[in-house]
């Protein structure tokens, strides 16, 4: 009788056999250091995994939660002396469940409306209208937020200052560079960028302009397919790569440029993800190797200093995505470093996860809300009146965190404090009070 993953999509053997069980992995992971539980670590995911795949234990619902309950970090990964991954093995345990399972909310949401600008603007237009009406002003002038449940509490303060209009409909197709024109780039604008954060992606886009770049935006992309990803739908994930990398090729870029940590760690990986594709495989490589993250492609190039202040005390929390993603760390600290009045504190254990992974406050709200709390307490340790991070889901998940705690810390991505910097070359001084 043929076992039931001989017919799907399995991680090589490469990714669970070569364990040699040393325990470094487990000095480095969140969820570990929490719990202190073997199966909480990645050496027993590994474990896990390999017994499910060896066919010698069944795909039960607890060892799936056990594949769910890993925020992906990638921290373990770094860290192997012998090249086990096993975030991208717990990944890859997501996917075979859905293979086995096709869940039908997954193919709905991930499927249905994440691929689908259109469809995610009218499903997040509630959000725009309670930020724009001023009831959410009122909700927190009369304290109302108390009244919810703790869970609903903090999700609603991971939003951030929501735009009037998604960033989509508003920025150009074209935004040419000021001045003579040293490159020409696209810019990949993501969901959360678009829907969330738009007035810190327009601040990428003028900072990119300052700097000699003409930037195509296209308005067609899609989701970069990380959601999917995370929860077992490589499926959609290739389809939305291979829209996306057809969307690309029809303009004349030189680079692909994001804000979007994750979204750039995607894009990145879809050579990888494409690589057994035929028609695909050289595509998807030629799309990845353009893909730069602002951070890191600002600092390739001649930048142009500004000569405004931002006085104030900054620290910088690396996302997972970025750093051990994209191997892009010193490039942010660098940007921020280049602007005037700014007194940068490093901030400890900056690499370490925030406690976000996506939708971990949604699915994980405990174990989520210990990360984020020594998060918090390595940030109150600063002393810094701005924490930077460029990544949307880290910044939402340290506005929660800020807002639980009451404390009066700034939230930003590192290229709107250097937007703010040019700025204040014409002597403006952006208002933070609202």
């Amino acid at each position: 009788m043929m076992n039931i993953l001989d017919s799907l999509e399995k991680p090589p053997e490469k990714e669970y056999l070569n364990c040699i069980r040393c325990g470094l992995c487990m000095a480095v992971c969140p969820t570990y250091r929490e719990y202190l539980k073997e199966a909480a670590g990645p050496r027993g995911r590994v474990a896990l995994a390999r017994k499910n795949l060896e066919g010698q234990l069944e795909l039960t619902s607890n060892l799936i939660e056990q594949m769910y309950a890993c925020f992906a970090c990638m921290a373990c990964n770094e860290i192997c002396p012998v090249g086990i991954r096993p975030a991208e093995l717990a990944l890859s345990m997501r996917h075979i469940e859905e293979q086995s399972s096709q869940t039908g909310w997954k193919q709905m949401l991930f499927g249905g409306l994440l691929p689908h600008p259109n469809r995610m603007e009218t499903a997040t237009l509630p959000l725009r209208l309670y930020e724009r009406s001023g009831l959410r002003k009122l909700v927190y002038r009369l304290s109302l937020t108390r009244l919810l449940p703790r869970q609903i509490r903090d999700l609603e303060a991971m939003l951030p200052h929501l735009p009037q209009r998604p960033l989509r409909h508003v920025l150009p197709d074209v935004t040419p560079a000021r001045g003579q024109e040293k490159f020409r780039i696209g810019f990949f604008l993501g969901c959360a960028q678009s829907l969330l954060f738009s007035e810190q992606s327009a601040a990428t886009v003028r900072v990119l302009a300052r700097n000699g770049c003409t930037v195509i935006t296209p308005k067609e992309v899609e989701c970069c397919g990380m959601p999917a990803r995370g929860y077992g739908r490589l499926d959609l994930v290739r389809a939305q790569a291979k829209h996306n990398i057809e969307v690309f090729e029809k303009t004349d870029v030189e680079t692909i440029v994001t804000d979007c940590a994750t979204c750039g760690s995607t894009l990145k990986d879809y050579g990888a993800l494409l690589h057994d594709y035929e028609g695909w495989a050289v595509r998807a490589a030629a799309f990845s190797s353009r893909v730069r993250d602002v951070s890191e492609f600002l600092a390739e190039i001649p930048l142009k200093k500004p000569t405004g202040r931002v006085d104030t005390r900054v620290t910088y929390h690396d996302p997972c995505h970025l750093r051990r993603g994209q191997n892009v760390w010193k490039q942010p600290r660098t940007l921020l470093s280049l602007i005037d009045g700014v007194d940068f504190v490093e901030l400890p254990e900056a690499d370490w996860c925030c406690g976000s992974a996506g939708s971990q406050l949604i699915t994980h709200y405990e174990t989520s809300l210990k990360v984020m709390d020594r998060k918090l307490d390595n940030l109150a340790n600063t002393g810094a009146q701005v924490i930077a991070s460029g990544c949307p889901g880290c910044q939402m998940q340290l506005n929660t965190a800020i807002r639980r705690r009451g404390v009066a810390v700034r939230v930003v991505h590192p290229v709107t404090l250097l937007d703010e910097a040019y700025e204040a070359e014409n002597g403006y001084s952006p208002d933070h009070s609202s």
